[in-house]
Order: structure tokens, then C-alpha cells, then sequence
């Protein structure tokens, strides 16, 4: 494992002006078990599993929060201060790390590694020249987890600016092409809920990679259809809208990206039919 700056927190990316991890904030969320929600309690850990850290993953993605979440998560037990969130932890994910440059503790090899400019800019992001090993399935299976609570957000936001939004002396909601929007985000978002909820029991590969496409689908595209409801005020530093779209697109890049998820129901299912 490498390491980030030495201040902890890579001085050259807050030098840069570029986003920054709240490290109240994530000491905060330590404490409440957000990163040490799977940890036996023997360990100093909450005890729970899969399920539990889905819900909550689910939120963290329903309010945007920013940071190595997955990662950091992932190294509770085996990065000395990830569970109790006095360290950040970044991970070299294929050809990617997010929040490199903040991170105290990196896992994996980045040598190597280029600035991107990010299309979320809440996600600094890092190319690396490394191999592409095998994706972790519950690094899979939170981000998924994280898409379901963008398309359960951007649901309730395309109903909200739906109900009050008026032209022509009546709400948008009412014409009937927004209308089919809004049911086509609600229908996306809790398809992929259902497929998410059931990977985070059963814990099979094929059941998190079906997971997976169904929510990078409904965040993306629900998402998207959002934005088209609120028209040209979805794009506006006032509105989250387009935030939820951005960090959507840079989440279906993570944990192999959806290339991989494919090959792996693919293979389960043609090893069904055999």
C-alpha cells in the first residue's frame, strides 16, 4: 500500500483548490459505525452485514455524500483507523482512484498516477497504468446500493418540480409526456431496489452484477429524465439535480464498471443453460 500526502490528506489537491474530504465529518460518520457497520463486535465493530450496509450506502448516495465511502469501508478491519474514520482510505480501482490526493492510506499501486478532470466535481479523480484484477463483489454491491439512493432521489425530485411547476395555468405533472417520465423513474428505481435488496441477502456474484446494471440504469437514466423535467433549472448550481447525474456517470466507471458486470451474468447464465 501506498500513502497519500504526508499531512495526511494531500496538501497539493487542497493547494489546487479542488475538493476536499470533511474530516469531521468523516470522523463522524466513524463514530456513528458507517464504516465499521460489518465488523464483528469483537473487533470494535457494529456486528451487522450486507444487508444493514446496503440501507446505508443507499443513503450516503440519496444525499450525495462525498468521499472514499467504499473504500474506506472496505479497509475497516485491516487499515489501522478506517473503521473509526480517523484515516481516509482510497483504492486503486482498475485504471481509476477516487480522492487520491486526500487519501492517508492508498491500496493498490499508484504509481503512475495522472489527474483526470473529473465530471463530478465532488469526485477527483486519478488514472493509474495498473492491471484490472478482479472486482471485489461487495465493492459491486455498494455502489449499486449507492445508484438506488441517486434514482430514489432524482424520483422524488422529477414528482416534487412535477406537482409545482406550472405552464399554461396547469402543472407539468398533468401533460402527459412529463407524467410518463416521472412513472418510467419511479418503475427503473424500484425494479433495481427489489434486484439490490435480494443481492445483499442471497450474496451471490450473479444476483450483485444483475443488481448492479438494473441501478447504474436507474440512476443514470432516471437521472437524466429528471433533468428533462426540470428543464434548464435541473442544470444550475442551485439544484442538486445535475450533481445526481454526474456522480452517477462516475460511479458506473467503479468496481470494474458495467463491462464486467455483464461478463459475470452473462457467464451464470449461459452456465445455467448448459
Amino acid at each position: 500500500m501506498g500513502r497519500g500526502g504526508g499531512d495526511g490528506g494531500g496538501a497539493a489537491g487542497r493547494g489546487g483548490g479542488g475538493p476536499r474530504v470533511d474530516r469531521g465529518l468523516w470522523r463522524g460518520l466513524g463514530e456513528l459505525g458507517f464504516f465499521a457497520l460489518r465488523l464483528p463486535e469483537a473487533e470494535g465493530g457494529v456486528g451487522l452485514g450486507l444487508p444493514e450496509a446496503v440501507l446505508v450506502f443507499e443513503e450516503a448516495g440519496r444525499a450525495l455524500l462525498p468521499g472514499p465511502l467504499v473504500a474506506t469501508h472496505l479497509a475497516a478491519g485491516a487499515v489501522p483507523g478506517a473503521a473509526t474514520g480517523e484515516t481516509v482510505v482510497a483504492a486503486v480501482d482498475g485504471g481509476l482512484v477516487e480522492w487520491l490526493t486526500e487519501a492517508d492510506v492508498v491500496r493498490g499501486d499508484a504509481a503512475g498516477a495522472v489527474p483526470l478532470r473529473s465530471v463530478d466535481p465532488l469526485t477527483p479523480l486519478h488514472r493509474v497504468p495498473a492491471r484490472r484484477p478482479a472486482p471485489d463483489p461487495v465493492a459491486i454491491l455498494l455502489t449499486a446500493a449507492e445508484q438506488l439512493g441517486t434514482a430514489a432521489r432524482v424520483c422524488e425530485l422529477a414528482a416534487q418540480h412535477a406537482r409545482v411547476r406550472e405552464q399554461f395555468g396547469r402543472p407539468v405533472g398533468a401533460f402527459q409526456a412529463v407524467a410518463h417520465l416521472c412513472a418510467g423513474i419511479l418503475v427503473r428505481t424500484e425494479t433495481a431496489r427489489a434486484a439490490v435488496y435480494a443481492a445483499a441477502v442471497t450474496g451471490d456474484p450473479a444476483d450483485i452484477a444483475a443488481a448492479r446494471l438494473l441501478a447504474d440504469e436507474a440512476a443514470v437514466r432516471g437521472a437524466r429524465d429528471c433533468l428533462q423535467v426540470h428543464g434548464g433549472m435541473g442544470f444550475t448550481w442551485e439544484s442538486e439535480v445535475h450533481l445526481h447525474l454526474k456522480r452517477a456517470w462516475v460511479r458506473t466507471q467503479r468496481a470494474g464498471g458495467v463491462t464486467v458486470s455483464e461478463e459475470l451474468l452473462a457467464a451464470a447464465l449461459a452456465s445455467e443453460t448448459v
